[in-house]
């Protein structure tokens, strides 16, 4: 049975609201599910995750394939890598307290990335509702005209053999 983790939509018209379920490939998208992985709400700014993160470990171990979009929210939360780091432990590269030093130190960084993208967000936010934008229209400016041929001096010649 071929098993995918995917996106089940709730929420009402225009206002989507997501499941992420493990389910069969064959049922339909809002049908029946085998397990429940958490939630995503694209509406938020940034968009709110909330995913059990062994469990989504545990189903990508089992074979279960993503979505592209869930395979990027994976991807965002740091399950992806933690699946990567978990594959060199199995290789022997290295052991599993250094694949969680790498991956605490990673999940460090990427939470205070985000509080600072999310902290730039909200300062752009309250910067536009303070101070809105007034477009200037500027007056056209006439077109100024081509200056006039001056008149050649003809005079100065018949003067010069004049004298």
């Amino acid at each position: 049975m071929p098993v995918k983790i995917r996106l089940q939509r709730h929420g009402s018209k225009k206002r989507p609201f997501y499941f992420i379920v493990v389910a069969d490939a064959r049922s339909p998208r809002d049908g029946k599910f085998i397990q429940k992985l958490g939630t995503y709400n694209p509406l938020t700014v940034p968009a709110t995750i909330q995913i059990d993160r062994q469990k989504s470990l545990e189903w990508l171990h089992k074979g279960a394939q993503p979505t592209d979009t869930v395979r990027r929210i994976l991807s965002f939360k740091g399950v992806l890598y933690l699946k990567h780091l978990l594959r060199g432990v199995k290789l022997g590269l290295f052991d599993e307290a250094t694949a969680m030093v790498k991956f605490q130190a990673w999940h460090e960084e990427h939470e205070a990335n985000n509080a600072r993208r999310s902290a730039a967000n909200r300062r752009q936010v309250r910067d536009s509702r303070q101070a809105p934008v007034i477009k200037k229209v500027e007056a056209a400016a006439p077109v100024a005209e081509a200056p006039a041929p001056e008149a050649a001096p003809e005079a100065p010649a018949a003067d010069a053999a004049a004298e």
